[in-house]
């Protein structure tokens, strides 16, 4: 789990190189890319496999 948070995390531009220097700067930008990444997946639409399923008679 904690990988797959470092991975999403990942993908934000800012967070994949070390540019601030305080630490206070560097947790507010996870912050952010936490909150950025929360919305995207509550206002996306959940993907449509479940759609295609045929149930076993």
């Amino acid at each position: 789990m904690v990988e797959q948070v470092n991975g999403t995390l990942m993908l934000h531009r800012r967070l994949a190189r070390e540019y601030d220097h305080r630490p206070d700067n560097a947790a507010s930008r996870i912050y952010w890319a936490s909150t950025a990444t929360m919305a995207r997946r509550l206002t996306t639409p959940a993907p449509a496999w479940r759609d295609d399923f045929v149930a076993a008679a």
